[in-house]
């Protein structure tokens, strides 16, 4: 989602909490720049001292001898310098700390934010530009906070103190100076805007190109199993041009910008060094102010030189920003709901009322779809890939919207529920099992991050892991590596069934839960499961037909419907679609009896 809203007004806005630190750094800022153009002021005051003498600017305060002059400019030098050295210390901190707090708070939200989309925001979103977002972009903006924003405040403070001690001294001399500043103001105006859509593109490519290796890192089995990788190079390589190509492009421009302006520059200084000359020549400004003139426009004009720097750094601050607060706002299509559910006063009573839902840009997977299931049973859901099985739970998860009807657990709709409440009450064991970085132990106790390691041991015996975890380097301390990597598919399997077992939820889902272990552990699994599942609603999707075999009831869905329903001997006996998935599975010709 883009906002209409300019990115600077949405960054002041995030700002807003930090007024008062911004309002420091921006003092530190004025006072800094107004003592470091006093020097100027100093070597005019110098100058009119050696030439007037007695008769000097200072004199007229009651300071008559040269030495004594001297020695009040020597101690205002001292006073000014170490002004100007503090401020430039306490601006550097202020707006250094405020850009890394904001930074800081901008990632938090940010990724706040990003948990609570819902599932289909992920589905149509890259995990690289999501990432670059997340880095890239934020930091991009903390570099603009941190030097970038000061810049501009001196530039203001020095046109507007400089220009002010100018038009009053010598206004001939001051109307020459500003001279060029309608023209570097269009300037750089004209270049902002062109600048503005070739940064933007800059940070898309950017995303693009995290995407690609993000993307890459994670299929690096599948790209070296297939002899892929030149050919993956080559598209890094097309994308990394991309990027070079949309940087070139705003760099030519940028780059443009300081030459042209200098020679603006130029001119007016040329213009001031002469007509000054010739007033000082005349007698109409004294050799002190003349002095002061040259100088201050040095000061007031040279600077405008980083204007285009700062402009640079500027809009790509802003394209950054852009792309971070458009993430913001992003509007969450999944709210939670107000009614709290303590797990401990869940019966585990689930009905699906007339729903339908279909993934966006397809036609509905489930119409009209009608399911009970009683508190504290277990419930087989079979059924060819595509058919609706993994469906079910996503929605009940919310993880999902229904497009129409209530799904309810002890008659409650899940809409009017607490989601973070749902989902503590809801132990899923997936198909895609995720491991995070870190001990065994650790990712046992995920979600149960208060465990003691009792509990943690209790859990990995029932889901038949602690023989393997036990024989691993370190045991439960051993570390897993990135999404598992350093286990094997089936160990990582036990190990996501340990971490539901641990959380102990009163609804407890098992998504294809033994599918990546063997024979002889599945049937471990089992004999664990009937203790695991007693007195708790169990929902078990499963393609091996052995995994449902003795739940309560069984319910084989096709096209999103379900088809049949009943325990295992009904529906062998019924003769119907379930036992043609039971012939397949046990690879049965079709005029070979059926062997129960």
């Amino acid at each position: 989602m883009t906002t209409a809203q300019p990115p600077l007004r949405r960054l002041l806005r995030a700002l807003r909490p930090h007024r008062r630190l911004v309002r420091l750094a921006a003092l530190c800022s004025v006072l800094n720049k107004l003592f470091d153009l006093a020097p100027p002021v100093l070597i005019a005051l110098a100058v009119n001292v050696v030439v007037q003498q007695d008769t000097s600017w200072l004199a007229s305060w009651g300071v008559t001898s040269i030495p004594g002059q001297l020695g009040v400019l020597a101690g205002l030098s001292f006073v000014i310098w170490s002004a100007e050295s503090l401020f430039e210390y306490l601006y550097a901190l202020l707006w250094r700390n405020l850009a890394q707090t904001v930074q800081h708070e901008l990632r938090l939200e940010a990724y706040d934010h990003l948990q609570r989309l819902e599932m289909g925001f992920f589905e149509s979103s890259s995990s690289g530009r999501l990432l670059a977002i997340l880095n890239d972009d934020i930091n991009q903006l903390e570099r603009f906070l941190d030097h970038g924003a000061n810049e501009v405040l001196q530039l203001i403070t020095t046109v507007l103190a400089v220009g002010g001690a100018m038009v009053w001294l010598s206004p001939t001399v001051a109307g020459v100076s500003f001279l060029p500043i309608p023209l570097i103001l269009w300037g750089s105006l004209h270049f902002q805007k062109r600048l503005q859509p070739r940064y933007r593109e800059v940070r898309e490519r950017a995303g693009d190109l995290a995407s690609r290796l993000a993307n890459n890192l994670g299929g690096m089995l599948t790209i070296k199993s297939y002899a892929a990788e030149q050919w993956e190079t080559d598209r890094l390589c097309n994308q990394s041009r991309a990027y070079q190509k949309s940087n070139s492009k705003a760099i030519r421009l940028s780059a443009a910008f300081i030459p042209l302006i200098r020679f603006a520059i130029l001119f007016a200084f040329l213009a001031i060094l002469v007509i000054g000359g010739l007033q000082a020549w005349r007698g109409a400004i004294d050799v002190g102010t003349y002095s002061f003139l040259v100088f201050i426009t040095q000061r007031l004009l040279w600077p405008l030189t980083s204007l285009g720097r700062t402009l640079d750094d500027y809009q790509r601050a802003m394209a950054s920003t852009q792309r971070v607060l458009d993430l913001l706002d992003t509007p969450i299509a999944i709210p939670s709901g107000h009614r709290p559910l303590p797990s401990q006063n869940v019966r585990g009573q689930i009905r699906f009322e007339g729903v339908s839902f279909g993934y966006s840009g397809r036609d509905l997977l489930l119409r009209d779809f009608d399911l009970e299931i009683p508190a504290g049973s277990t419930l087989g859901i079979v059924g060819a890939t595509g058919s609706g099985k993994s469906t079910i739970v996503k929605l009940l998860l919310r993880l999902y919207e229904l497009q129409s009807g209530t799904i309810r657990i002890d008659d409650q709709p899940v809409q009017e529920l607490e989601l973070g409440d749902l989902r503590k009450a809801i132990g899923l064991v997936s198909q895609e099992v995720f491991l995070f970085h870190g001990t065994v132990a650790e990712n046992i106790a995920y979600g149960s991050f208060d465990a003691s390691r009792a509990a943690i041991e209790q859990a990995a015996q029932l889901a038949e892991a602690s023989r393997f975890i036990e024989a691993l380097p370190q045991g439960y301390n051993t570390v897993v590596g990135e999404r598992g990597q350093r286990l094997s598919g089936g160990q990582r399997q036990r190990i996501a069934l340990a971490r539901a077992i641990l959380k102990n939820p009163p609804v407890l889902i098992l998504d294809e839960a033994t599918a990546a272990v063997d024979n002889e552990t599945e049937a471990a699994i089992q004999r664990s499961l009937e203790r695991i599942t007693a007195e708790r609603t169990t929902l078990v999707i499963a393609h091996r037909l052995s995994t449902v075999r003795h739940a309560d009831r069984i319910v084989v869905m096709d096209q999103g419907r379900i088809v049949e329903s009943g325990s295992h001997e009904e529906l062998i006996a019924a003769g119907g679609a379930y036992v043609n998935l039971w012939r397949v599975q046990a690879g049965l010709r079709q005029n070979e009896a059926l062997a129960l």
